[in-house]
């Protein structure tokens, strides 16, 4: 869950539709009214020529999408988190005007005012704990499925933040997931198909996992324990004792955004370390741990400076914050994956084809032309991380001392520019729920470290995972094949 900052101007909601009935009348008509607009605009370019029809399609996509984000952003709740979560993964399966507008999403949660978030509090956690805190009642973030507001321990000043689920979303999740996909379809904005409803129940599957607080809490902990002695990184301390299902206590921890002026004003070399840690942080998950943090919106990052000057006595930290996108991966699906990588960096291009088959990023029965394309864009995708960067290479910038600049290079942008103009997206249509999942976690990483401005090489920290005996991976099985 990302939580947009509240402001003083913010004017709080004073509820939301919790019945199932209610929200479901709400969405129906959306999908109806937006299902006859887009069939009226289609009637109306009937006879046009196809490039005229093609355009007044996209345009009619736009309109009708704008349309339904307005609707879900009325009922708030789950309801907005999914349409957030179908923009964030759902490129492969909605048309780029519906994507486009459902990101707008994030940028229209308003919170609930006192009044409809304190019952919660006395249902969760009781008039007894709740005398041991003293709580402000504007919050100081709102996100989809709840908002944050800072208290004190009274016993002893200590700063913590409660994150409060708003009520009813953990029980309309089911009824609001199916609604959406039906109004989805409704307004002819997707295409039926088994692909479609499988990935559905990921996302449902994703959704529980967001609403479930007592989930989160031992995520969050497990991390605090893995990281605590890692003086890069910040994760809250969490107290049991002041939540429950849809309460969770944490430390509050200051920061500022990645994005603040103030980092960007930060000397290259501390920028390049925070880059570099959230890096590091992706590898430790991927062939350490085995569990990700998928969602990688910038709301669950900030940044706690260290002293001012070109040498800080304690690093720059990442506080990382939100845990309930976190997915734990089996050994067969992730050992291919490490393998891929391997392969990719010594560029093996037949052991990348033969990884992405038995992941089933592809099939052994396309073109040959078609799968060594693939493999060569996998192994694009470490461009940054390679011991050889080809600065001639189109697009690659590197700075006077032959280090990578993230920035400028804009690799995402030009691997979606590449594959989609290749064969690839003649075969390639919709991957797997695993692949999209981590594609969208390494842009994320990727994209964090562009907005650092880094300049580095990333080949000593990939080849530590790679090679390095000494870092306990989660398997060997890809280093014995190396």
């Amino acid at each position: 869950m990302v939580f947009r900052r509240s402001s003083q101007d913010d004017k709080p909601m004073l509820g939301l539709k919790t019945g199932s009935f209610e929200r479901r009348l709400s969405l129906t008509k959306a999908g109806v009214v937006a299902g006859g607009r887009l069939a009226s605009s289609m009637a109306g370019s009937m006879f046009s020529g196809k490039e005229k029809k093609a355009q007044s399609r996209r345009e009619a996509y736009a309109k009708q999408a704008a349309y339904l984000v307005k609707e879900l952003s009325h009922l708030k709740g789950s309801v907005v988190k999914i349409g957030q979560v179908m923009a964030l993964y759902g490129e492969h399966f909605l048309p780029p005007e519906v994507t486009e507008a459902l990101h707008t999403l994030e940028d229209q949660n308003l919170a609930l005012d006192w009044g409809s978030i304190e019952p919660v509090l006395i249902d969760q956690l009781g008039r007894e704990k709740l005398d041991q805190l003293e709580i402000e009642r504007t919050p100081i973030g709102a996100a989809s499925l709840g908002q944050v507001h800072r208290a004190t321990r009274k016993s002893d000043g200590r700063q913590l933040c409660l994150k409060i689920q708003y009520p009813g979303v953990a029980a309309a999740v089911d009824s609001d997931l199916n609604a959406v996909a039906s109004i989805l379809k409704v307004a002819r904005l997707v295409s039926r198909g088994p692909e479609f409803n499988e990935w559905l129940e990921e996302v449902r599957s994703m959704m529980h996992r967001e609403v479930d607080y007592e989930l989160e809490l031992r995520t969050t902990r497990r991390f605090h324990e893995k990281l605590k002695d890692d003086s890069r990184f910040i994760v809250p301390e969490v107290f049991p004792e002041f939540s429950g299902p849809q309460v969770m206590c944490m430390s509050y921890e200051a920061g500022i955004s990645p994005n603040h002026a103030k980092v960007h004003a930060l000397p290259q070399a501390r920028r390049n370390d925070l880059a570099k840690a959230a890096l590091e942080l992706f590898l430790e998950e991927l062939f350490v741990w085995g569990e990700l943090q998928t969602d990688p919106n910038f709301g669950n990052y900030r940044v706690r400076l260290g002293d001012e000057g070109d040498g800080p006595a304690e690093p720059d930290k990442l506080i990382l914050l939100d845990f309930g996108a976190v997915q734990r991966y089996p050994a067969s699906f992730l050992d291919p994956v490490c393998e891929m990588i391997r392969a990719s960096y010594e560029r093996d291009l037949d052991a990348v084809v033969s990884g992405a088959v038995e992941l089933k990023f592809m099939r052994a029965e396309w073109p040959m032309p078609v799968l060594c394309e693939f493999a060569e864009v996998c192994m694009a995708t470490l461009e940054p991380l390679m011991k050889h960067i080809d600065g001639k290479q189109p697009g690659v910038v590197l700075n006077d001392e032959g280090e990578y600049c993230w920035k400028q290079s804009d690799l995402p942008s030009r691997i979606a520019r590449r594959a989609t103009r290749s064969a690839i997206s003649r075969y390639f249509k919709i991957p797997p729920k695993e692949f999209v999942f981590l594609n969208r976690k390494l842009i994320g990483v990727y994209t964090f470290i562009a907005v650092m401005e880094a300049e580095f090489n990333g080949a000593p920290l990939l080849e530590k995972y790679l090679y390095d005996k000494d870092v306990k991976t989660r398997s060997e099985g890809f280093r014995a094949s190396a």
